[in-house]
């Protein structure tokens, strides 16, 4: 099974992202993420034999924060550069209690034999996927000169872990965050 932790996106958040893709899916043939895929990872964990998945669940309803997580979803950019983009993102702010949820997911997770990330965690929400090569010129463009800096801010008071399987995201259990 291939896992990995995060955040939903409210309602309000998901529209504005869509009305976004809605201008600029028609400029690139990129592999455009659909709304309800749109989330914010908190922690990839890769493959994970099925019969242990009773326990990633026992790990993951222990990790805590300090309360409810502020989540602010601003900018749009590109991963890992402009030069060389796969990735067109919406830029998440790493507020303290976001950035203290993924350490504690990392270190619960850690204990379960999963391996911490090398690099810093930069939450983001992926819009689109560069496949193949394609024209981005306009789509570059579009970007530079909109008013692309804020989609929304919101509380979450929990996580999921997700099953991706067959291109689908499945909630597989919602956990409350609770406080350390």
């Amino acid at each position: 099974m291939r896992l990995f932790a995060g955040i939903d996106l409210p309602d309000d958040v998901r529209n504005q992202l869509g009305a976004l893709l809605d201008r600029l899916c028609p400029l690139a043939k990129l592999a455009w993420t659909p709304l309800e895929k749109m989330h914010v990872t908190t922690k990839f964990i890769g493959e994970w034999p099925e019969d242990r998945l009773d326990e990633m669940k026992r790990a993951l309803s222990e990790v805590s924060a300090p309360g409810s997580v502020a989540v602010s979803i601003r900018r749009v950019g590109w991963l890992p550069s402009p030069r060389h983009p796969r990735v067109l993102y919406a830029g998440v702010e790493a507020s303290k209690s976001l950035n203290a949820l993924a350490a504690a997911t990392e270190q619960t997770l850690e204990r379960l034999g999963i391996a911490r990330e090398d690099r810093i965690y930069r939450p983001h929400v992926t819009l689109a996927r560069v496949r193949d090569r394609v024209p981005l010129g306009t789509l570059k463009d579009t970007l530079k000169t909109s008013e692309l800096s804020d989609f929304g801010s919101y509380q979450a008071s929990s996580f999921f872990l997700y099953l991706s399987a067959a291109g689908k995201y499945t909630k597989l259990q919602e956990f409350r965050i609770h406080n350390s």
